[in-house]
């Protein structure tokens, strides 16, 4: 942002702190407390328009939680071909955010007494007996340590009619529990599973009981017809417009279409859920749950969590290509912790044509998602975050 568009902003009616109009000079933040819109504004778009300049991001909405108020940034378009703006109620695709609308609905029927974590799966699934899935967990599979599961099925397994063919024939390349490999199959399986001990398809059972037990009344796994006008078109890098494909899992692993304003009522339900029903509680308090260490990121269900306050290079280094690329031996910490009273959670989430990142600090009271109609690099997300974060709580 240029002094231009810096002193645009001192001109919005509001006076912003000193540390604040140091942080759009790009040194320093301001002090959390007593923030007004335009201040949240002024930090939100110093953070934002750079990064959306130089990505080539066609769209992006920005929804951020301060005390229990919503405040909500729309840039662009959700169509170039169109030419429609961007709102919170703009749809996007948010790839592995999913997963940890999946690892709430598995710890959910741990909750109702319908699954353990614990169980292997083929105890849960018959059709698995016989395979490595006789010694792997529910909770392995949620936690990506299933011994090797790889990030994408092959291209010959990736379909609903060969991906349990696909899992039978699947040999391990480490001992179970032993390293994380973060996978699609291995989290779709673990989505399958919950679904399946629940005796519902895992569509059904999310969109009809997961979904509106979270008040979430605008995210979608496959987005109705009357819903459509709402959904972004995604743009891969060559700026040509995709759409997520179907796939094996697809619906577990990647699948969620939601809007700024839905997203960031989750996060508010996942910071406060005293007021959901009690399974549900304890359905997030498990997902908040730490299970093992790699570095300085804990890896809960869907969710993986640092403590907070967190440097942009260790929050980098948390949602790095070789965290998702590599396999790490794991500590498992014994017994599985609750989270500490200072903690920052977050997942990335991509698709072919649109990049997502959700993060929030419930000791502060303060959450951000951002959603973007193009998969740009997660080092551009977090460091929105962290900077707009930071300029909030410190």
């Amino acid at each position: 942002m240029d002094s231009g568009s810096i002193m645009h902003n001192l001109k919005l009616g509001k006076v912003l702190s000193c540390s604040a109009f140091g942080l759009l000079l790009g040194a320093g933040y301001c002090v959390a407390g007593s923030q007004t819109d335009a201040q949240i504004e002024a930090v939100v778009n110093a953070a934002v328009v750079p990064i959306m300049q130089q990505q080539n991001i066609p769209g992006m909405a920005v929804g951020i939680t301060v005390d229990g108020k919503p405040h909500y940034f729309n840039y662009g378009v959700a169509s170039k071909e169109t030419g429609t703006a961007v709102t919170e109620s703009t749809l996007f695709e948010i790839g592995s955010v999913s997963k940890t609308f999946t690892a709430t609905l598995a710890a959910y029927a741990q909750a109702s007494g319908k699954l353990s974590l614990s169980d292997t799966a083929s105890h849960i699934l018959p059709a698995l007996r016989g395979s490595a899935f006789d010694h792997v967990s529910v909770l392995q599979l949620g936690t990506y340590t299933a011994g090797g599961l790889p990030l994408q099925f092959p291209s010959d397994a990736d379909a609903p009619d060969k991906m349990l063919g696909y899992f039978k024939q699947w040999k391990p390349v480490y001992a179970s529990g032993s390293h994380r490999q973060y996978s699609n199959p291995s989290l779709g399986l673990f989505g399958y599973l919950a679904a399946h001990s629940m005796g519902q398809p895992f569509d059904e059972v999310m969109e009809k009981t997961l979904l509106p037990k979270l008040g979430l009344q605008h995210t979608f796994l496959k987005v109705p017809p009357a819903q459509m006008a709402l959904y972004a078109q995604g743009y891969n890098k060559d700026d040509k417009p995709v759409r997520v494909e179907p796939g094996a899992l697809d619906s577990q692993a990647y699948g969620v279409k939601t809007s700024a304003s839905d997203l960031l009522g989750y996060v508010e339900a996942n910071m406060k859920p005293s007021d959901l029903e009690a399974p549900m509680q304890q359905a997030i308090a498990t997902t908040h749950t730490g299970f093992y260490k790699v570095g300085d990121m804990t890896q809960g269900l869907g969710w993986e969590f640092y403590s907070y306050p967190i440097s942009l290079d260790k929050l980098l280094a948390g949602n790095s290509s070789q965290m998702a690329m590599e396999a790490h031996k794991v500590k498992w910490l014994n017994p599985p912790q609750a989270h500490p009273d200072n903690v920052l959670f977050n997942k990335t989430g991509s698709t072919g044509g649109f990049g997502a990142y959700v993060a929030y600090v419930p000791s502060k009271d303060i959450g951000i998602v951002i959603l973007a109609n193009k998969n740009y690099p997660n080092p551009e997300r977090v460091k929105i975050a962290h900077a707009v974060l930071s300029a909030l709580t410190e």
